[in-house]
């Protein structure tokens, strides 16, 4: 049955479903949902979070909420319209009783930017009295809807409130509120999908699609690989081919460390603690070489981001320049040459834990369990350009500048 699905034509599956799209496309209200970029009337959205990322993300939200507020009766306050899709997938993960109360607030009346006005067609009713609440909301960016809501249901004479959002925007954010659960801290630009809408069409759309704007003629590229495929040499080589600026978070560390800035002191507490930088500290210092160079033709990220959240930080400082991660580079190497390599290179760098094969396991363990992923997350984009890396330096160098001149 499956396989004769996918050998109906196009007109008969638009027969059998009662959608006519090519109707819908001339009165060009969207050019079809499923692609990327997508046409919402007159604006058009590229692919922003995608399905999947929102599934595990919603889940990472109940497990926080389950453990937070118990297993006693809770009274859930979903403000409509937007968040309905997003209310029902969370309310399904959550382990404790619950009551459900939609409210119809919003202060986006058709446009792409917040009106600073509350309009409440269908007002909050039900008896909260001593009841532990949470207020549900698909996006926070001004904070106006989640503040009305809050000082409602504050008099109403609840016991226990809390808020939790899908979207959080930070830079957007005027209240003072405490947003307790959130999913995604994106920048302040306009979204739709996944319940949020454009001129109240786009909620149905699975995934996330963010504004596009008008991007700089900036080439971005991310060098990826596992410890010992060659990113740093090839980087430096990339950066001079293509007249871009190399970032190597292990130099912009040695750099802040060595010249005793307030980031490079901040990271060397936990260096020698034996901890791990947190992510804030590594981004702001990417941030500042960043801001150094802000005519750059465009960057070559080289040891960086190393996990998602990393990823999620790095476009939305690239968003700051209108900008966007246009390829990965990904150096594939095995196991043993890894190795190899490594242990090649303790004879002239004076790194000790190239020295060590169980070190040198280890941390390519942690790159397929910490790192590897991102590869995913960035195929699900399509830009994504995987490279031999066996072969002489100038055979690779060849083969990547290849890749990265389709990109442009």
């Amino acid at each position: 049955c499956v396989h004769r699905t996918f050998l109906i034509k196009k007109a008969e599956i638009v027969q059998i479903v009662g959608i006519h799209f090519h109707k819908i496309e001339q009165k060009g209200i969207f050019a079809p949902l499923m692609e990327n970029p997508i046409q919402l009337y007159d604006l058009e959205f590229d692919l922003f979070i995608s399905e999947n990322r929102i599934k595990e993300k919603v889940r990472e939200m109940a497990d926080a909420i389950n453990a937070a507020m118990g297993m006693d009766e809770l009274h859930i306050v979903s403000a409509l319209t937007g968040s309905f899709i997003f209310t029902a997938d969370l309310v399904r993960e959550l382990k404790m009783p619950c009551h459900i109360h939609f409210v119809k607030v919003s202060s986006y009346h058709g446009s792409t930017q917040s009106s600073g006005q509350i309009l409440a067609d269908s007002p909050l009713k039900a008896d909260l009295h001593g009841k532990r609440v949470l207020i549900i909301e698909d996006i926070v960016d001004t904070g106006l809807t989640a503040n009305y809501l809050l000082h409602k249901i504050k008099e109403s004479g609840a016991s226990d409130i809390r808020i939790a959002t899908l979207l959080f925007k930070p830079e957007a954010y005027k209240e003072k509120a405490t947003i307790d659960f959130i999913g995604f801290s994106i920048p302040n630009a306009f979204v739709v999908g996944y319940g949020l809408d454009y001129r109240e069409i786009g909620r149905n759309l699975r995934a996330i699609y963010k504004l596009k704007k008008q991007e700089k003629s900036m080439l971005n590229v991310v060098l990826f690989g596992p410890p010992g495929a060659g990113k740093g040499t090839q980087a430096v080589k990339v950066a001079e081919a293509f007249q871009l600026v190399h970032l190597s978070t292990g130099d912009v560390f040695r750099y802040n460390i060595k010249n005793g800035t307030e980031l490079g002191e901040l990271a060397k507490t936990y260096i020698d603690a034996g901890k791990l930088v947190p992510d804030e500290v590594t981004v702001n210092m990417l941030k500042g070489e960043m801001e150094k160079n802000k005519d750059a033709n465009g960057f070559i990220f080289d040891g960086f981001p190393r996990t998602i959240p990393q990823a999620e930080a790095l476009d939305a400082l690239l968003n700051d320049y209108h900008a966007k991660i246009n390829g990965i580079v990904s150096l594939e190497v095995n196991e043993e040459e890894l190795i190899a390599r490594l242990k090649n290179r303790a004879l002239t760098s004076g790194r000790t834990d190239d020295a060590d094969e169980n070190i040198i396991r280890n941390r390519i363990q942690v790159y397929k369990n910490e790192t590897f992923p991102l590869k995913e997350y960035y195929e699900e984009r399509g830009i994504v350009e995987v490279i031999n890396g066996i072969g002489t330096i100038e055979h690779i160098f060849s083969d990547i500048c290849a890749a990265i001149s389709k990109l442009k």
